[in-house]
């Protein structure tokens, strides 16, 4: 495996753990499981996750 595909695998975990393929791995389940329905907006799909983690705030930092 060369230097630039350790990298991007490492990215791709860091961009995983901080939970920014949040959107992309809705967009693929969406897709998988419930094709033909509404899909949420990115910005609306965000604004559900921020309010729900409001309302029950359950393991994170801040």
């Amino acid at each position: 495996m060369s230097v630039r595909e350790r990298l991007s695998s490492a990215w791709q975990l860091v961009r995983e753990m901080a939970g920014e393929r949040d959107y992309e791995n809705y967009l693929a389940h969406q897709a998988a499981h419930h094709p033909g329905e509404p899909v949420r907006s990115e910005r609306e799909f965000w604004r559900e996750r921020t309010d729900r983690q409001d309302r029950n705030p359950t393991a994170r930092c801040c």
